[in-house]
């Protein structure tokens, strides 16, 4: 091997491995901003003179933001790149999250909406990026952020009444410790953003395409059914997910739990994300179709929901951890489906943009169901079941996008 060879090995070795750590990065701030809010609900309510609708509302606002800014984010990445993009995405998290740490009582609900319009970002982003960059380990890039963006879920739900209590119950402390690593993110992630802007751009705009409308005057993507029943999943599962992760600390805490140990049993729940975050997407990617995934993961996330609602307190902790894993495989799948689905990164970008811009509008409902439904009724009993019909949708949806078909190409 010549001294030029060794030199391009490793330089793609090195390549490869600041890839890994800048995906790995950036997954870890994916959730964090959020799961780290509804372990101190009660405290912002009451520190900060909240209702019960305006808590709502907050649980909502994310989930809302990623429908809203989701379909802007394949535009931006046409401008400037997908890496520079996915730059600006994390210092706009950054902000976010320091806005609602400086002054919660004016910027709890602005500094949310700026955090999640990143998160949006790098939710669509991310994808389609890692499609370009290393499609023969796709699953295994899909795998690694899900599994680190489970372990910033943990951290979130985990450490944010400890830093509350620890720190003289501090309001700013709890809502803005989420900001370092946002910060440490954007450090590990520059290796990433070189060369010129408009060998970026260029090379971006290959790979995203134009827009949702494949060339060659074919239908837009929103004319064909399975593009809909891949949206459809990402939304429900989406719903789900957040559904319960926005309410499930102040069910426990309703059901005598206290506020340490439900936000203890909310990173439980993490833990269960992890269990098959990086399994999943691995497996689905050997697989021609998906169906002997998603059985398994429907059944899960319904009994791992009634399960932490209705059954003993002391057994929560079993039906929270089957819960995190059905809810995180079933993340990995509609991640999967986005990228599987399409034949190009093109095609990916413009799906995953479909499918979470729409998808999370629809998962938006989730904890406004959840919190509205029990104002008005005073029990949980209702949004819960409502979320329990929910996976039936969810199976269906699951069961239509497992099938072996794609999209067509920009270049079809």
């Amino acid at each position: 091997m010549t001294s030029v060879q060794r030199g391009e090995r490793s330089g793609s070795s090195l390549e490869a491995v600041l890839l890994v750590v800048g995906v790995a990065a950036l997954g870890f701030n994916l959730r964090g901003a959020i799961t780290s809010l509804p372990p101190v609900y009660p405290e912002l309510q009451d520190r900060l003179h909240l209702s019960s609708a305006a808590v709502s509302v907050l649980a909502a606002t994310p989930v809302i933001c990623f429908g809203i800014v989701s379909g802007f984010a394949a535009p931006l990445a046409r401008r400037v790149g997908e890496e520079r993009a996915l730059l600006a995405a994390l210092v706009m998290l950054a902000a976010g999250l320091v806005l609602r740490a400086v002054a919660p009582a004016s910027l709890l609900f602005p500094g949310t909406v700026l955090a999640a319009g990143a998160i949006a970002v790098m939710n669509v982003l991310l994808s389609s990026l890692i499609k370009r960059r290393w499609p023969e380990r796709a699953g295994f890039l899909i795998g690694l952020y899900i599994t680190t963006l489970s372990a910033g879920a943990i951290a979130g739900s985990l450490l944010s009444v400890p830093v509350y209590q620890a720190g003289g119950r501090s309001i700013p402390l709890a809502l803005g410790w989420v900001a370092v690593p946002a910060v440490i993110g954007v450090a590990l992630w520059l290796p990433q953003v070189r060369g010129s802007g408009a060998a970026v751009a260029a090379a971006t705009a290959a790979a995203s395409g134009r827009d949702s409308r494949p060339a060659g005057g074919r239908r837009p993507l929103w004319r064909y059914a399975l593009a809909w029943q891949v949206t459809l999943f990402m939304g429900v599962q989406s719903l789900l997910y957040y559904g319960s992760v926005s309410w499930l600390p102040t069910i426990l805490r309703d059901r005598g739990v206290s506020a340490g140990a439900a936000g203890a049993l909310l990173g439980v729940l993490g833990i269960g994300n992890l269990a098959l975050a990086l399994v999943t997407p691995v497996l689905a990617q050997r697989m021609r179709t998906q169906y002997a995934l998603i059985i398994p993961i429907a059944i899960g996330i319904a009994a791992g929901t009634a399960g932490a609602v209705w059954a003993p307190v002391d057994t929560a902790v079993a039906w929270m951890l089957i819960l995190g894993a059905a809810q995180n495989a079933a993340l990995g799948l509609a991640i999967f489906f986005a990228m599987a689905r399409a034949p190009d990164p093109a095609t990916a970008a413009s799906l995953s943009a479909m499918a979470q811009g729409a998808g999370y509008l629809l998962a938006s409902a989730g904890p406004l169901e959840v919190g509205l439904l029990h104002s008005a009724t005073g029990s949980w009993n209702a949004p819960v079941t409502v979320l329990l019909a929910l996976t039936i949708v969810l199976l269906v949806a699951g069961l239509l996008a497992a099938r072996p078909r794609t999209l067509p190409g920009v270049d079809d």
